[in-house]
């Protein structure tokens, strides 16, 4: 195996790991461990623990950009951001992982500056990719980013999105109604 393919394989590692236990619970070890390395190995191609972590975000941002390029097609306008929210839907509804990366690097960045910096850049580059995506203005944008954040909060605490239908205020309120009380 290549080294460009054994850092794919550990990248790929670190997206699973960092997503269960975060920046600060996440080993080299563990990461070496899944991919069948030393953890010498590993920091031979990736010589920090922040570098493997922003190459796992780089690959979780990179995943979710792709998916809006994918749903999107040849749309534009409004057309352009009901297919990014079905996109953005089936992520949190089927691709765990990368809802949960994205959470732990929300988390991450509040404490730490570097892994902040990362979180900044590529977030400013998913917000201009919606806007090149689309062409919509940016108000729409930020009501885009919004139901997707909240529709992150909702994943992270286990509220089941309806099924066969997309998250609306109704159904929340609903949800909201009828929610267990701790």
């Amino acid at each position: 195996m290549s080294a460009d393919e054994r850092r794919e394989q550990v990248i790929e590692a670190a997206v699973a790991e960092f997503s269960r236990t975060g920046f600060e619970g996440t080993t080299t070890a563990a990461i070496a461990k899944r991919v069948g390395v030393s953890q010498p190995y590993l920091f031979r191609l990736f010589p920090t623990k922040h570098a493997l972590f922003t190459a796992a975000a780089d690959r979780c941002f990179g995943a979710i950009e792709q998916r809006m390029r994918d749903a999107v097609g040849g749309r534009h306008g409004r057309a352009a951001i009901e297919a990014m929210i079905d996109a953005y839907q089936e992520i949190l509804t089927k691709e765990q992982t990368l809802l949960r990366l994205q959470l732990q690097i929300y988390a991450a960045a509040v404490d730490d500056a570097e892994i902040r910096a990362v979180g900044h850049v590529r977030f400013a580059a998913l917000w201009r990719l919606f806007g090149e995506l689309s062409g919509v203005d940016p108000d729409e944008i930020m009501q885009f980013v919004a139901r997707g954040m909240l529709g992150n909060v909702l994943q992270a605490f286990a509220v089941p999105f309806p099924p066969g239908r997309r998250l609306d205020g109704r159904w929340l309120a609903d949800w909201a109604r009828d929610a267990e009380r701790p």
